[in-house]
């Protein structure tokens, strides 16, 4: 790992990928010791990383043994994509009934997932569009909102991802991105909630097949 600005941040980063891309898979548990060796770093940001996805059901902790992987059913992933869409599409009516303005952070944003997609780097996909995301719901000027939806989009199990299909996904996403800014901007309200719920619905197929 390069050196970071937050160690404990780029820990957690590292792991909620793993975790949520399925390369850990549920049921394998993370040793504090071992993991800090493979990575090269102290113990401590470690602990401090597992201890925090604890905190969001990721992880739980077992006693003198490190942290285990949680497992997932298809109606947890159910759930999620529900909620998900409920908030997600509720901060994007909101958004664009205000009209978005100042589009260039957020044209920023998008390029950095297309980059991703195009260097078939899963995980920065994964960090991109997340920050792609949160700039985005932000704008609907509601941190609570906000919040709730981030800590679903974190928990989210992203299994399939790195397959041919899931790819094929990432790809189809970029150009939505670009779509959604330019829906916020012409204040189209309908059509931008009709998008978003596309946008996450069209993975939902993909992780259940995966789980």
């Amino acid at each position: 790992m390069a050196p970071p600005a937050n160690l404990r941040e780029s820990v957690i980063a590292h792991l909620r990928s793993q975790i949520v891309s399925g390369t850990a898979a549920p049921g394998m548990i993370f040793s504090v010791p071992s993991l800090a060796n493979e990575l090269g770093i102290s113990t401590t940001p470690v602990r401090e990383a597992l201890l925090e996805l604890s905190r969001s059901g990721l992880v739980e902790p077992l006693r003198n043994r490190g942290f285990r992987v949680q497992t997932i059913t298809l109606q947890d992933l159910e759930n999620h994509f529900d909620v998900r869409v409920m908030l997600e599409s509720g901060a994007l009516a909101t958004l664009a009934h205000k009209g978005l303005t100042d589009t260039a952070p957020l044209v920023a944003l998008a390029d950095e997932v297309a980059q991703a997609v195009k260097a078939e780097d899963v995980g920065r996909y994964i960090e991109s569009d997340r920050c792609f995301h949160e700039a985005l719901v932000s704008r609907a000027g509601n941190p609570l909102l906000t919040r709730m939806i981030m800590h679903l989009r974190a928990d989210m199990r992203l299994y399939g991802i790195n397959s041919e299909e899931g790819r094929e996904r990432q790809r189809a996403s970029v150009d939505e991105h670009y779509e959604m800014i330019e829906l916020a901007s012409n204040q189209q309200s309908e059509a931008i909630v009709a998008l978003i719920t596309r946008h996450i619905e069209s993975w939902k197929p993909l992780f259940a097949a995966a789980l």
